[in-house]
């Protein structure tokens, strides 16, 4: 076997590396605190020797429920050094939802924050557990770190090895398992040194939430490069601009809901004279807002990138094509290959619309414990789809259309929700909307919009849609709601506004 650290890559890696090239470099800031890239790397060593003592061994999963904070790299890269598998677990859920991951998973550990114990206690029987800033429901996480061995405990792994079991934010029924392998994520944040200015010296922001898949990838990212990574515990716009310029980040990782709560919080445009790149990804963005965050920002590099957990990126839309490709999330990235089929899997070429399939080095190993869903969405000769129709144009630009599960089918026609949304989002009142389909009796389903727009009304919502989209695509009912709900990710729920039993605004329609 080969040993990592020579030709196989392992996520812990770069860490270990800057602590031997850049050893006082300051690597992790959390509020007053604050770890050079050599205590990181002790401090992971010793987790990693510290669960080794407690009976587990390479190939165990380990639970990890903590929101952005100092400990989250050092926990991430400890338990990767000595080959074990991190599943990271979202603070928001409910202790059902934490007992059901950990079970399905099969963890035999748990790293909790003392003030995410109420959540999982459950999950926690049983269990080796280490307490952070507490010990309710185990031994103290420092005192443990304190007794450990800071020796390399030389455990080898293969680059195609889980890192982690990433959870989707089950959406559509009971949370799947990601299995995403150290190859995957490594060339991530290699890709993404390159693609957005991380890398030795470099400050960024942990902004997104580290739990997540892509806040993980591009927070670590800086770490496993070289860069400084500072951490926000919860995002808030003032709080956000003010470390950011204190910070002086060079680059930073935002979702697009980010974007849309600065705006509405900035009297002025923000001045953050070293910022050099902003990129977005999680959740489509509006063009009004893209085209809102080119003007706060000038001379900041814009990026719009694509892809879903089981993905990695497939697509990256680069500055210079902001305006001349308005509403594209740009071609294939680094290594990416891709192709859009027609329903019946026959294979299409450019201009045209399907659904999309990609592959590259940065695909899931498959769901854990669950063949026929990793088959479902797989080919033989390794093509992946996360479900997306796109149009592709001549250029081979990628344009999302939606998400074959959302389309609504409407007196028996199709109506793309992303279309009706893109049209809302024009509106100068709109700050945020989401169209889904309700059952209907006379239609099948009725195009609904949910709108955030405390200045407007249905009636003028209407009247603009109709200015622009053929009759069955204008929407039937309108609620007007104060917020829409999303997940960590900044991903809208709509299954639950289609659950929602509340009484809807309405709108008369005359065909």
């Amino acid at each position: 076997m080969i040993r990592r650290g020579g030709a196989q890559l392992n996520i812990a890696d770069g860490i270990r590396e800057f602590a031997v090239a850049t050893p006082g470099a300051t690597a992790v800031v959390d509020g007053d605190r604050a770890l050079t890239y050599a205590a990181l790397d002790e401090r992971a060593r010793r987790l990693g020797n510290h669960l080794l003592g407690a009976g587990l061994s390479a190939g165990s999963r380990v639970a990890v429920v903590l929101g952005n904070r100092l400990e989250y790299p050092e926990v991430a890269a400890g338990i990767a050094r000595v080959g074990m598998v991190m599943v990271p677990v979202n603070p928001r859920l409910t202790a059902p939802e934490v007992e059901y991951i950990v079970g399905h998973s099969e963890a035999q550990a748990l790293v909790v924050d003392e003030a995410l114990s109420a959540i999982a206690a459950d999950a926690s029987a049983g269990k080796h557990v280490l307490s952070i800033d507490g010990t309710s429901l185990g031994p103290s996480y420092e005192d443990a770190l304190g007794d450990a061995s800071a020796n390399d405990a030389g455990i080898e792994t293969e680059e195609t090895d889980p890192f982690c079991v990433a959870y989707t934010s089950g959406t559509t029924g009971k949370p799947k398992g990601v299995v995403i392998s150290h190859r995957s994520r490594s060339l991530t944040f290699y890709c993404t040194a390159l693609e957005w200015g991380l890398g030795p010296g470099r400050p960024t922001i942990a902004v997104a939430p580290m739990y997540h898949g892509a806040g993980f990838a591009f927070g670590y990212g800086a770490l496993h490069t070289g860069g400084e990574l500072w951490m926000l515990r919860s995002f808030d716009p003032e709080a956000f601009l003010h470390m950011a310029a204190g910070s002086r980040a060079q680059s930073v990782f935002l979702v697009p809901t980010h974007a849309q709560m600065i705006r509405a919080h900035a009297e002025q445009p923000p001045r953050l004279p070293d910022l050099r790149t902003l990129y977005f990804n999680a959740a489509p963005m509006p063009h009004p807002l893209k085209l809102w965050v080119s003007e706060a920002f000038p001379g900041v590099g814009l990026h719009e990138l694509y892809g879903s957990t089981e993905a990695g990126i497939v697509s990256n839309c680069r500055p210079a094509d902001v305006l001349r490709k308005p509403g594209s999330v740009g071609p294939p990235w680094y290594m990416t290959e891709i192709r859009v089929v027609d329903p019946d899997g026959n294979l299409l070429s450019a201009p045209c619309t399907g659904e999309l399939y990609s592959r590259s080095p940065f695909l899931m190993n498959g769901y854990l414990h669950d063949p026929d869903a990793t088959e479902a969405c797989t080919t033989p000769d390794g093509f992946l789809t996360s479900g997306d129709v796109v149009n592709l144009d001549e250029d081979g630009y990628i344009y999302i259309v939606d998400r074959t599960k959302d389309m609504i089918i409407t007196g028996g026609v199709n109506v793309y929700p992303r279309e009706v949304e893109d049209v809302l989002f024009r509106h100068p009142h709109v700050r945020d909307c989401a169209v889904v389909g309700l059952p209907s009796e006379t239609w099948g389903e009725e195009v609904t919009a949910f709108v955030v727009a405390p200045d407007a009304d249905p009636a003028d919502l209407d009247r603009h849609c109709r200015g622009t989209l053929a009759g069955f695509k204008v929407p039937r009912r309108y609620e007007m709601v104060d917020a829409l709900p999303r997940n960590a990710a900044g991903k809208i729920l709509k299954r639950e506004l289609r659950e929602r039993q509340s009484e809807r605004t309405e709108t008369p329609r005359t065909e």
